[in-house]
């Protein structure tokens, strides 16, 4: 495959990803902002998501106050913030575009009406009728096209990259999404009802509510919570999960080039299938999601360099 191709199918499901992780990231925030709380601190859970996306520079040259309603503007309809839901669905129907002919005319369609849909959609409006049926829309279009794409693609490389770009963003982003809120609530060390309602936002956020009650069958706790979302292989959107995946789809494209690559996924996913929750707790949940994070980005940048940019010869 061209690697100018692999790059635009990768690149699609990221975005579609990203868009879809955010959404869920500013719909937790949002519902932990309506249990009562001082002024001060609620401020402080938005400006958390800006320092999580490196946007408080880029925010602060268009807004002269952090709070709810500007940063949910900046993050969800601001068409000059490239990290926007608009921005990244956007970016996602563009490289779809790009590769029109190779995906499925489901695939394409599906992409498409997500932008002609969100197009039309005013901040406005959207804070009017409900902000959280909105995040609830846009985890909704990024289901219907992984659906499709899934179900309706060959099983070859095109879908393999595709899937990889997906893990990627998935993997980073849940990462991002358990180290804010768990710091933010094991920080404020709430008490009762609040407290539970926290944690279960966290855990709705991303879509693990259910499955945790179905798991522990007990009170929620932050030692379950991250033992959930980072070590359970059977939790889809567990970090022990997407790296699983990370790797086992490196065999299916792996290069000539590829081999560090292919290593350091290795590496990372054996650092979390070996690992044990008491162990995380220990060194420090924040420490260990930041390096995470870190590996993930370095991964990240030797799959552009093996499989995405043109290799020169001789």
């Amino acid at each position: 495959m061209l690697s100018r191709t692999a790059d635009h199918l990768y690149w699609m499901s990221r975005y579609t990803e990203r868009a879809e992780n955010l959404a869920r990231l500013l719909d937790v925030t949002y519902q932990m902002s309506l249990v009562p709380k001082p002024v001060a601190a609620e401020n402080q859970n938005w400006r958390a998501i800006l320092a999580l996306n490196s946007l408080e520079t880029a925010f602060a040259e268009s807004y002269d106050k952090v709070n709810a309603e500007n940063v949910l503007r900046f993050m969800v309809s601001d068409p000059n913030n490239l990290s926007s839901i608009h921005s990244c669905l956007r970016a996602a129907r563009e490289n779809a575009h790009a590769v029109r002919g190779t995906l499925t005319s489901e695939t394409w369609e599906s992409a498409n009406a997500t932008w002609i849909e969100l197009r039309e959609q005013k901040f406005e409006q959207l804070m009017t009728t409900g902000i959280g049926q909105f995040f609830e829309w846009v985890k909704l279009r990024a289901a219907v096209t992984r659906g499709v794409t899934f179900g309706t693609m060959l099983q070859d490389e095109a879908l393999h990259f595709i899937r990889l770009g997906g893990q990627i963003e998935r993997a980073d982003n849940t990462a991002r999404i358990l180290d804010v809120k768990y710091h933010v609530l094991r920080t404020n060390g709430d008490e009762g009802t609040s407290d539970f309602y926290r944690w279960g936002a966290l855990l709705r956020s991303l879509s693990a509510f259910e499955v945790y009650r179905k798991v522990y069958r007990d009170v929620i706790t932050p030692a379950r919570v991250a033992e959930l979302l980072i070590l359970r292989l059977d939790m889809p959107r567990s970090l022990h999960a997407c790296t699983k995946g990370i790797v086992r789809i490196l065999d299916s494209v792996k290069n000539d080039h590829s081999a560090e690559t292919e290593r350091r996924a290795g590496m990372l996913h054996a650092r979390i299938h070996y690992a044990r929750i008491d162990d995380i707790l220990k060194t420090g949940t924040h420490e260990f999601l930041t390096g995470f994070m870190d590996d993930i980005f370095e991964l990240g940048e030797g799959i552009s360099q093996d499989f995405l940019m043109p290799v020169s010869e001789g």
